[in-house]
């Protein structure tokens, strides 16, 4: 049972599109307050699990408390309490910011002296305020989803569903919504932020990692990196394609992947220092390897844990790398 400390509690849910389980069993609570990335390449069943989560899917089985309401048994109750954001938000392109905020402010039946107090308020809250009679098709991709947001907003919910809201917006319309998000967030709101990159993880207070429906992680990004238990090399070497591919071959190297222009190595904890794996490397053929010591990063998590869960062909497909 959720309590009020608890905005999410969610119990083995399952969504299956035949013949494939896109939510598979899925048990995960999230704490009222705060940003929770939900962090998982494409295909990984994080959209499903939002649609799930504000009733637009019904389930094949498992349940969702959101907002202290069963998700099931009381949709209209969540969607009042809940504000969902679509990775492709439907705007309405031949009416303005301010007619596209009233025409969701009238879906989600606010009332019009609500209103009229509300939409200035948010419209100043997203630098949305000098664009209010501006049509919505002629908005830039980051004003857009400032825009959905806003809508998503109108209502006042507690809970925040967001898929991908940096998804397709230049870096200086990413960090404002992140800087947005933030705001909200020190309000008191909860916001699942469906992402797959690894860079926004780290802005979260809290993440859980999906991939192939399941969950296989949760924490704050300080604990999830903790729960690697390899050590972590960072490589250069040149040419960089071969030297990962000779790398792979080197004992107790337990994975390798790319990491911008340089290679990131796990290996069993202790089996190496900084001289003994530049010199198992070099004799395995990789050109004049540079290696030290690096700090985990979630991808290297995600992935190590991808790899044990069976999981490694997910990795890899639809991921995305800042």
């Amino acid at each position: 049972m959720a309590t009020t400390n608890t905005a999410i509690h969610i119990t083995d849910l399952t969504k299956r599109f035949e013949p494939t389980a896109a939510v598979d069993g899925v048990s995960w609570e999230v704490p009222t307050g705060g940003i929770v990335g939900l962090v998982g390449p494409d295909g990984a069943g994080k959209t499903t699990l939002l649609r799930l989560l504000c009733g637009l899917l019904d389930p094949d089985a498992g349940s969702a408390v959101v907002a202290g309401y069963d998700v099931a048994r009381e949709p209209e109750r969540v969607k009042e309490r809940v504000g969902y954001l679509a990775q492709h938000f439907a705007l309405y392109g031949d009416l303005t910011v301010a007619e596209n905020i009233a025409f969701f402010a009238r879906a989600y039946s606010v009332a019009s002296a609500e209103y009229e107090s509300r939409a200035p308020e948010l419209l100043a809250f997203a630098g949305l305020e000098r664009h209010a009679d501006r049509l919505a098709e002629e908005l830039s991709g980051g004003m857009r989803q400032k825009l959905g947001l806003v809508s998503a907003l109108i209502h006042r919910p507690p809970v925040l569903l967001l898929d991908e809201p940096t998804s397709g917006v230049d870096p200086v319309s990413r960090r404002e919504l992140w800087r947005i998000l933030h705001r909200l967030a020190a309000e008191g709101r909860t916001i699942v932020v469906c992402t797959p990159y690894m860079d926004e993880a780290e802005r979260c207070h809290r993440v859980a990692f999906l991939a192939r429906g399941q969950v296989l992680a949760t924490g704050t990004p300080d604990e999830v990196r903790d729960q690697l238990e390899f050590d972590v090399w960072e490589v250069h070497a040149t040419p960089l394609w071969e030297a990962r591919a000779t790398a792979v071959t080197v004992q107790d190297v337990v994975s390798v992947h790319l990491f911008g222009d340089r290679l990131h190595l796990l290996t069993q904890p202790g089996a190496y220092d900084t001289s003994s794996l530049t010199a198992a490397l070099a004799a395995a053929g990789v050109r004049e390897p540079r290696v030290q010591g690096a700090t985990p990063s979630m991808e290297d998590v995600f992935i190590a844990l991808s790899e044990a869960a069976g999981m490694a062909t997910a990795v890899g497909e639809g991921w995305v790398q800042w």
